[in-house]
């Protein structure tokens, strides 16, 4: 009897793939059949050796990761000095006021930038020998910190210089990272190759039953895996833009198409993608809790956002792209109780209703597909995100009066010049005033 065929045995009287243990009845029936008895040794002496076998084959780090790693660890040590100077460096500049120029908000960008530099030079140092260890729990979890610094640090780079060089670093090492993910992601290539037929089996079963990405813990509704939040955030980008284009036909301007997508390319509204996720992050526990619950959570976490996009677009762009000021529990114009209340709505809708749906669509993707699929977009939407930006901060530039001095300011202003823009972006207005960057 083959590995496989113990596992689909056990799973027929009662054990599941994942070790859970034999019920009495089904033990008792295997005791009282003495052919089964004899051949029992032998099962247990091949599942035995595919465990040896699997861990291994684990145990062996692919020569590609442990050379990534060790670069990562003989880089980040590398950096460590540089980042010591940039630190005293920093605390010298406010010292002698050499930022007193500049904004308290700015200050406090700078300090934070700085910062972040210093905890992604140790992640990675960290992340290397978890690499080289072939550690893939940690590993994964070491490398979404890491994405998540990388995130922070474009976004006050952004904030304090534009679009610059650094950004392209940011970019390709996020891009690295997301495809490392797919692989030492335990939740999406956990015994990859030993139980592979075992797996699709399994899928099968979860396609047919209906639960495949569901939260095997059965702490939360749906596995917060890369994968599962990707699709959440594409799919909640072309709702939030299609959702936006009929309110405003329906109630701002009645009759009036208005171009809502906030992305260069595609209908696509990343306000409402990430408000998406970061719903199904705090909410996957609370999926069966009262509806009132959801509402309020949803509520905060939308208006919160909400201001801190308008705030991220008006210091980094000088970009107003909604403004409420007058309107009822109005907080600096960048969200108020109408729309804090729509995000509670939405948020209700989208764990009780929405989500199950969603899963069903992504489930649509052939599991052989799945991955590879998912990188290839993932892929494409963050260049598109990056475009986005890159043009957004040359539109500024333009407006601003800055010359363009570079081969990237040439293009956009060839290619997505001020009425490209204007109408492409039809809800957003630029005022380089209001911008409160780094000088």
């Amino acid at each position: 009897m083959s590995p496989i065929d113990s596992i689909r045995f056990s799973r027929k009287h009662g054990r599941t793939a994942r070790g859970e243990a034999e019920p009495p009845e089904a033990a008792a029936h295997l005791a009282a059949t003495p052919a089964d008895e004899a051949a029992q040794p032998t099962a247990d002496t091949a599942d035995a050796a595919s465990r040896r076998d699997g861990e291994e084959r684990r145990a062996r780090t692919p020569l590609g990761f442990k050379i990534y790693g060790i670069l990562c660890i003989i880089g980040g040590l590398a950096l460590v000095p540089q980042n010591i100077a940039m630190l005293v460096d920093t605390c010298l500049y406010f010292a002698n006021g050499e930022l007193s120029h500049n904004s308290l908000i700015t200050q406090v960008l700078y300090v934070l930038n700085v910062a972040l530099v210093a905890v992604i030079v140790v992640a990675f140092v960290v992340f290397g020998v978890r690499l080289v260890l072939f550690k893939r729990r940690g590993a994964r979890q070491t490398a979404e910190f890491i994405i998540v610094l990388l995130a922070a640090g474009c976004l006050c780079s952004l904030m304090l210089v534009g679009v610059s060089y650094d950004l392209v670093g940011y970019l390709a090492t996020t891009v690295l990272l997301v495809a490392m993910l797919t692989y030492v992601d335990p939740s999406l290539s956990d015994e990859r190759q030993l139980q592979r037929k075992l797996r699709d089996m399994e899928t099968r079963e979860e396609l047919e039953e209906g639960t495949l990405g569901r939260d095997e813990t059965g702490r939360g509704y749906i596995a917060l895996d890369f994968f599962n939040l990707f699709w959440i955030f594409v799919i909640a980008c072309v709702m939030g833009d299609a959702i936006e284009t009929v309110y405003h036909m329906l109630v701002v301007d009645p009759g009036v198409f208005q171009i809502r997508a906030g992305m260069l390319w595609g209908p696509f509204s990343p306000i409402y993608g990430f408000g998406a996720v970061l719903m199904t992050i705090a909410l996957n526990r609370f999926h069966k809790s009262n509806i009132v619950v959801i509402f309020l959570v949803s509520a905060v976490i939308g208006g919160a956002f909400e201001y801190f996009v308008s705030w991220f677009l008006q210091f980094a762009f000088g970009a107003c792209a909604w403004d409420y000021t007058g309107t009822f529990l109005s907080i600096g114009g960048r969200t108020n109780f109408q729309f804090m209340c729509m995000w509670g709505a939405l948020g209700v809708v989208w764990i009780k209703l929405i989500l199950p749906v969603m899963l069903n669509v992504v489930n649509l993707i052939p599991w052989k597909w799945r991955y590879s699929v998912t990188l290839v977009c993932a892929v494409l939407m963050l260049f598109d995100g990056a475009m986005t930006l890159i043009t957004l901060d040359c539109w500024y530039g333009r407006l601003a009066g800055m010359p363009a001095d570079n081969a990237m300011a040439v293009f956009c202003a060839d290619h997505f010049d001020n009425t490209y823009m204007a109408d492409r972006f039809q809800s957003m207005s630029i005022d380089p005033s209001s911008a409160t960057r780094a000088r």
